[in-house]
């Protein structure tokens, strides 16, 4: 997981999984609780995702 994918990819990252923002890499307080719980559980679940899939080379998820 990551915020900023350039920089994945040019350390040859395999599995990269885009998130929200730097300063709040995994929610935004600009949302209201129940919807930073829904943003974080997509993300996570996302990531999961891709620890279960089988990639050949770097894949941005």
């Amino acid at each position: 997981m990551c915020t900023i994918v350039p920089i994945s990819l040019s350390i040859g990252a395999n599995r990269i999984v885009p998130t929200v923002s730097i300063p709040y890499p995994l929610g935004n307080p600009e949302l209201s609780p129940a919807e930073e719980k829904h943003l974080r559980r997509d993300l996570v679940l996302k990531a999961f995702k891709a620890l279960t899939t089988k990639v050949d080379g770097q894949t941005v998820f």
